[in-house]
């Protein structure tokens, strides 16, 4: 009788790879990389800043109009520099990816792409509705 074999337990992604994966499933979105950075455009305009995928530490910007006031009440959050603060994005950091809050990135995503994309692409998507 042979010895059956252990199934090796399934690696799990990591939030950002997660983050990556739903913000390109939006229509029209595309990934580029200036700057040697991952960010997600519609149309042209960036939705995402992803930053580096070099170490353990996870971090993203995002615009956020609606939710943007409560977001930089958290802890990890700080307006995003070189002036986009101003204009609503948020920046969330979680150094050494630990405590992130996956659910909350996804609504604050879905609600950059809705800010940013043409609203002919909006109107594509389902309403929305609140993840919290």
């Amino acid at each position: 009788m042979a010895a059956k074999k252990k199934k090796k337990p399934a690696k799990k992604r990591s939030p950002m790879k997660q983050v990556r994966e739903v913000a390109l499933s939006y229509p029209g979105a595309t990934e580029e990389f200036p700057w040697g950075e991952s960010v997600i455009k519609v149309k042209g305009k960036v939705f995402v800043f992803l930053g580096r995928d070099e170490d353990d530490d996870v971090g993203f910007s995002v615009k956020l109009p609606h939710s943007g006031d409560a977001a930089l009440g958290l802890p990890f959050c700080t307006p995003t520099g070189y002036g986009l603060g101003k204009s609503g994005w948020v920046s969330a950091s979680f150094p050494g990816g630990k405590n992130v809050p996956l659910p909350l990135l996804l609504e604050w995503l879905d609600e950059s792409y809705r800010a940013v994309a043409p609203k002919k692409l909006v109107a594509t998507l389902p309403p929305h509705q609140r993840m919290v």
